[in-house]
């Protein structure tokens, strides 16, 4: 049998997670402190207590509740001095956890009779069932905890389970106002986790019973990046954790607390400073202490008796919950006196908007999903094209349904673009030119509009010249008509090469310019009507320059990474939306923080706002992360999409977890959510 510490190492490695080194100073039992509760609950009905949950009325502390899980005994709630004043049948409630949402107090709650979420409403004293049907787990829960994203206010839920599961759902209330909720993702440990907690930054914190604390990312659509906060190899922790709790308080007040069940204490750990231990508690009233504490629940919203906040202890011996004072636990470990008056305030920084639909997922694994274009049909809006790179495979077209119209095993397909027009043996066709990363090439296909394949119409392979070809755009030049193809690679060279008919009916590039930068391109786009060429250096800045081969090589930063804080790199997809006359908008995916900036595209290129895509739970698709490319247009493309739309590639495609693919966007949402302007179709 392994060890704890060989079994902590054997998660770090399994989950790719950091493991933080041990702190310098260690629980010590003779001298820790016993803060006194200032109240305890009732016992239970059932003499069993399991998880419980404060559910604050804003505008009366003093009729807040304790909403506590008694196992087959269901729901009881409590007042602040701990008398019982209701009980709700909820089968054999295990756990609880309560958040607030337009319409008051969400409480969520385990049934272990059958493993399934329950959802209700908090009225008064009591609770009323809002579950829109039964939601089943598929395993055995342990613990809840409830998140609220700051940037779309979305609530998500997660449940850690017997085996180890900690399963991610988002909740949202359906047509006729009950509440749902859709599996978003699963993270897996190889034993039982007790309870979770999750705060307003972002972060989950997990109790693993025998292994330790661990932390890790709560929005779904961000790296798990899991770090083992302690353990008992760690020093800090005696044995078993059953509890987890978060107190957010502002600074020198934003705590993690956790039972040291076996060692009798409570754990407190410094948020602002990457979870650093700063000491140990006991608990218990009038001297009587804890033996084993159990899960925990916290809040920092003033009551009676904890004017600034509170901690509740599930005590399994007295069958009921303990309630310290936040104030007495700082006074005790020696913490800043008092809160910032800006406790738990997050700012939402972008605006959000919603896909209307999604492409299937790709069939390779891993990162496959990189770039896609937009064909706008001029005759029929409904039948307009995308086309998207599988990086490991080929090329898909898809419909704006995100259904496969054909695929086209070509190699590893990094970006694509395309120009319609194109003459090529007396008829004009749609031009489609694709990075190939397999023969380091330029593929060129034709487009047939009607069936939405691709022929392979390149005279023969047109090599790049480059290590590692990666981002692609074309230019159609308004002063002569000729149509070029620009190819960047991992040397920091972009190379421009005219595409030129044969008489036999293929196309070739001929090679045109080279340009350099300072370190690693990779998204492009033209403008044709202003003849300008935008480049994104990843960890620099978006530059603009010219586009025709004979128009120099002079740079101009539109937006540096250094001094846009709503810029983080990688800067990849780029994307321009046309107004006519010159006018628009050009879209950059700032791949660092999941979100797209939008910049003027003439005059200064003045920067005008950012915008993420979120979750839509009723309808099943999840937001865009991690995005390497996009397309915008602003053709019609049909019902819903009439003002045009942008089509981005989706690094993490969760909701459930699936291979990547691409999103489509409404322009209309984006322009409203920026005042942005649209063009009519």
């Amino acid at each position: 049998m392994r060890t704890k510490m060989q079994l902590r190492f054997a998660l770090c490695a399994g989950l790719g997670a950091c493991c933080a080194s041990a702190p310098g100073q260690t629980a010590q039992t003779a001298d820790t402190p016993l803060v006194a509760a200032k109240t305890q609950t009732q016992a239970s009905a059932s003499d069993e207590v399991e998880a419980a949950a404060f559910a604050i009325d804003p505008a009366r502390a003093s009729a807040s509740r304790i909403v506590g899980s008694t196992a087959l005994g269901g729901l009881e709630s409590y007042s602040l001095d701990g008398k019982r004043r209701a009980a709700m049948p909820a089968g054999e409630a295990v756990a609880v956890a309560t958040a607030e949402d337009a319409r008051g107090t969400v409480l969520a709650a385990i049934d272990a009779t059958d493993n399934r979420l329950r959802l209700f409403r908090v009225r008064g004293a009591g609770l009323e069932e809002a579950t829109a049907r039964k939601i089943a787990l598929g395993f055995a829960g342990e613990g809840i905890c409830l998140y609220r994203h700051a940037l779309d206010g979305a609530l998500y839920a997660f449940v850690v389970g017997d085996g180890g599961e900690i399963d991610q759902l988002i909740l949202f209330a359906n047509a006729d106002g009950r509440l749902d909720a859709r599996q978003v993702r699963r993270v897996s440990l190889p034993s039982t986790v007790k309870q979770c907690a999750a705060d307003s930054r972002g972060h989950v914190y997990a109790a693993q019973e025998t292994v330790g604390l661990w932390r890790f990312n709560a929005d779904p659509e961000a790296d798990l990046d899991a770090t083992m906060v302690d353990s008992p190899s760690l020093g800090n922790l005696e044995g078993e954790t059953k509890g987890v709790a978060l107190y957010d308080g502002g600074a020198g007040r934003r705590l993690l607390l956790a039972s040291d069940t076996d060692g009798g204490r409570i754990n407190v750990y410094d948020r602002d400073d990457n979870d650093a231990y700063v000491g140990a508690f006991r608990a218990g009233p009038n001297g009587k202490v804890v033996g084993e504490p159990g899960p925990l629940a916290a809040t920092s919203a003033p009551l009676p008796s904890a004017p600034h906040g509170a901690l509740l202890v599930a005590d399994e011996d007295d069958s009921n919950y303990k309630l310290l004072s936040i104030d007495d636990i700082a006074s005790a470990l020696k913490l800043p006196a008092a809160p910032s008056a800006s406790a738990g305030a997050e700012d939402k920084r972008f605006a959000s908007v919603v896909a209307v639909a999604e492409s299937r997922p790709m069939d390779s694994y891993g990162d496959a999903a990189d770039d896609p274009a937009i064909w706008a049909d001029p005759d029929d809006p409904a039948g307009s094209l995308v086309i998207g790179t599988d990086k490991r495979a080929g090329l898909y077209v898809y419909d704006l349904q995100g259904r496969v119209k054909s695929f086209i095993a070509s190699g590893k397909m990094n970006n694509v673009d395309l120009r319609d027009g194109f003459e090529l043996g007396g008829e004009k066709i749609v031009l489609v030119t694709a990075s190939n990363r397999t023969d380091k090439s330029i593929g060129i296909y034709r487009l047939d509009t009607a069936t939405g394949e691709l022929a392979d119409i390149a005279d023969g392979v047109q090599p790049t010249g480059l290590g590692d070809p990666y981002g692609l755009c074309m230019y159609r030049s308004a002063r002569d008509g000729r149509t070029y193809v620009l190819v960047n690679g991992d040397d920091t060279r972009l190379r421009q090469w005219q595409l030129v008919a044969t008489k036999n009916g293929k196309v070739r590039a001929e090679l045109v310019r080279d340009l350099n930068f300072d370190s690693q391109t990779e998204g492009c786009v033209a403008d044709d009507a202003g003849g300008s060429l935008f480049v994104d250096e990843e960890d620099v800045a978006l530059w603009k320059l010219p586009a025709e081969p004979d128009g120099g090589d002079t740079k101009t930063a539109v937006a540096r990474v250094a001094d846009n804080p709503s810029l983080k790199d990688d800067l990849e997809g780029l994307g321009i939306y046309d107004l006519g006359d010159g006018r628009g908008y050009i879209v950059v995916s700032s791949q660092g923080n999941d979100s797209y900036a939008v910049f003027r595209r003439e005059g200064g290129h003045e920067y005008l706002g950012s915008f993420a895509v979120v979750a839509d739970p009723a309808n099943g698709i999840d937001g865009i992360s991690e995005t390497d490319g996009l397309e915008v247009s602003s053709r019609n493309l049909g019902p819903g999409l009439e003002h045009g739309a942008m089509v981005a590639q989706d690094g993490r495609n969760v909701m459930p977890v699936e291979n990547q693919n691409f999103k489509i966007v409404p322009w209309k949402a984006i322009a409203e959510a920026l005042g942005l302007e649209m063009r009519q179709p």
